[in-house]
């Protein structure tokens, strides 16, 4: 199916516009305006603002009018400023770095793809997720290399995205196609006035050619969820 989110186009055309008249009036608070930026900024605005998904081209006739609607573009507007300030609060590792640049380039040989790997960290006496945790992924004892640059590792928690943290792990080449391996990964937590947390787990993979350099949400491991405890209070798991 050629399922579209029509609100893209008009998104990333007003957040473009937004930066350029930011940038020729000289806005003392824009640091940066780099394609990584922007593009951050266009995902801020998008999963803030309803979709408008259509089929074929006759349903984007139809919400024609819709996109032209006033109060939908103030809103976009609003919130685009809202995300440049914010982008620009807390700008991501090689943010200024060339997209094509930044990911893995794509290959034609037998190589491990790894999926994306999801969690979320836990106050473990309250249960409600931890911000500001600092967590580190690692493989066979090596922090793992990243298939885009601009997934952080060590990477931290936020309050926004409720203690969620995610990696996307570098493929590594293999002799053939076909060929079974597990890969050993040990996750490191800590966060202040916290004892710091490890977990270890395994990832079974089959070696192929086809190309998975792509983004993909349905490929992706969910880590179970992970609990710290404060320094000061004995946890009982153990």
């Amino acid at each position: 199916m050629d399922i579209h989110n029509i609100m893209e186009e008009q998104v990333y055309s007003r957040i473009n516009e937004l930066y350029d008249k930011l940038k020729q009036d000289n806005a003392s608070w824009l640091s940066c305006d780099c394609e990584n930026c922007r593009l951050d900024t266009v995902s801020y605005v998008l999963n803030r603002i309803q979709p408008k998904y259509v089929v074929s081209g006759r349903g984007a006739t139809y919400f024609s009018d819709v996109l032209r609607n006033s109060q939908l573009n103030a809103d976009i507007d609003a919130l685009g400023i809202e995300g440049i300030r914010l982008v620009n609060s807390a700008k991501r590792p090689y943010h200024n770095v060339a997209r094509d640049k930044c990911v893995e380039a794509e290959v034609n040989f037998p190589r491990f793809d790894f999926p994306t790997f999801q969690g979320v960290v836990m106050d473990g006496s309250s249960f409600e997720p931890l911000s500001d945790a600092a967590v580190t992924l690692r493989l066979d004892g090596e922090i793992a290399e990243m298939k885009d640059i601009t997934w952080a590792n060590p990477c931290r928690t936020f309050k926004t995205s409720k203690g969620a943290y995610s990696f996307w792990v570098k493929s590594i080449p293999a002799e053939k196609d076909g060929e079974l391996k597990k890969f050993p990964f040990t996750l490191e937590i800590t966060a202040e006035g916290y004892a710091p947390v490890a977990y270890s787990f395994e990832v079974p993979l089959t070696s192929e050619s086809t190309d998975k350099g792509k983004f993909n949400m349905t490929y992706a491991l969910k880590i179970q969820d992970l609990f710290m405890f404060r320094a000061d209070i004995e946890n009982p798991m153990e």
